[in-house]
């Protein structure tokens, strides 16, 4: 009897371990990424849906790669899959990968030494041990699901490496295919582990835009909400893996450097970087959002600044608040320089997910922008900035 007893225990505790790996990652995502859109969406016209179906759309920030699902798979969770990019008409989707995040994060200041919540969610997602240790490995299999979903269905995803990549997809888009590009992107440079040398690991595994930190400082330098305030600029190792991207004509993302490493990469030779998902502080103040200087030097550069869709950076939950930061951008920086950046599943809240996005083509002609205005902030300064800056092809 004690021996049935003892058996029928281990079955429910190992009924009870394959329930929780099995939901308690979703229920995390599903915490983390909350959507204020209210019950029936936003109200769209016919006018406004017309105008966003014919864009072309992209997007320089998603986490979705964080979450462990099949992108290819439309799920009632998060913000970001690829059904729901169809949806919503995104052409252009870069896709970060995320592999380390400080314990009691926050916009202020936070140490590169606090217990790490990414080893945790990639444990209880039971991926490749070798990522629970390795941010290196922790990004590299990220990357390899983009690639792996794109193989099973390249109709529904192309992963952009080159200029020829995208020049394809739009050709494809413009003959009535729904393909998104993915792009990958490394949400901080802490997965090359301080070793010029990963740099090439990360580029032959497709990555085209590294942002140098998250929220904390790393080997690279200084982060906007790291231990070591602004005076915390751009190590040397940081300049050796920016002048090594600059060669490699990869993409400097900016967003969560602090003051001091935005003006050091700025003073470097062919860099034109994008702030890929942020507000504008003179519109929202906040710890998040860099100065208005900063974002303008950025513009003067020749770079992008992407506006994310959260309230932190927006100052509220609803469609007409992003337009009101996009808005602010055109008036710092110009048409030419304002693009999107949502955050999407990087556990924010968002007014819509993907599938919705045309509430922000409703709330930008709501705003007074202009057709052309919209169909440059939405997608088509993106474009002009990636045929000029990706490589020419992978040799």
């Amino acid at each position: 009897m004690w021996k049935r007893i003892a058996a029928g225990v281990g079955l429910l505790m190992l009924a009870g371990g394959v329930a929780f790996f099995a939901l308690a990652p979703g229920h995390v995502e599903r915490g983390m990424n909350p959507l204020t859109m209210p019950e029936g969406g936003w109200q769209i016209t016919p006018e406004a849906q017309a105008l966003h179906d014919g864009l072309i759309i992209g997007d320089w920030h998603s986490d979705a790669l964080l979450w462990d699902r099949d992108l290819l798979t439309r799920v009632d969770r998060g913000h970001t899959d690829i059904p729901r990019l169809q949806d919503g008409n995104v052409a252009l989707q870069v896709f970060t990968t995320v592999t380390k995040s400080p314990r009691g994060q926050n916009y202020a200041q936070n140490s590169a030494e606090a217990p790490d919540n990414i080893t945790p969610l990639f444990i209880g997602q039971l991926r490749p041990v070798q990522a629970w240790t390795s941010l290196k490995a922790r990004a590299l299999v990220q990357a390899r699901a983009l690639r792996d979903a794109s193989t099973r269905d390249p109709e529904a995803l192309r992963v952009i490496r080159t200029r020829s990549d995208l020049t394809d997809l739009l050709a494809a888009r413009q003959a009535g295919a729904r393909t998104v590009g993915g792009i990958l992107g490394s949400e901080g440079g802490h997965p090359l582990e301080g070793d010029i040398a990963a740099l090439d690991e990360m580029y032959d595994a497709g990555f085209r835009l590294i942002g140098l930190t998250h929220f904390f400082d790393n080997e690279l330098g200084g982060s906007l909400h790291g231990e070591g305030g602004t005076g915390a600029g751009l190590s040397d190792f940081g300049r050796q893996v920016v002048s090594g991207m600059v060669e490699r004509q990869m993409i400097v993302d900016l967003a969560h450097a602090s003051p001091q490493m935005v003006r050091d990469v700025l003073q470097i030779d062919g860099v034109r970087p994008v702030l890929s998902h942020t507000g504008i502080q003179g519109h929202c103040p906040g710890p998040r959002n860099l100065s208005d200087d900063l974002v303008r030097a950025i513009a003067d550069k020749g770079g992008l600044i992407g506006i994310g869709f959260w309230s932190d950076v927006v100052c509220g939950p609803t469609p007409g608040d992003v337009a009101g930061a996009i808005k602010a951008a055109i008036r710092l920086v110009g048409e030419d320089h304002v693009s999107l950046g949502s955050d999407h599943d990087g556990s924010v809240d968002s007014p819509f997910g993907a599938a919705n996005l045309a509430a922000l083509t409703q709330a930008l002609i709501d705003a007074g922008l202009t057709e052309a205005q919209i169909a440059k902030v939405m997608g088509g300064n993106m474009v002009g900035f990636l045929l000029d800056s990706l490589p020419e092809d992978d040799g």
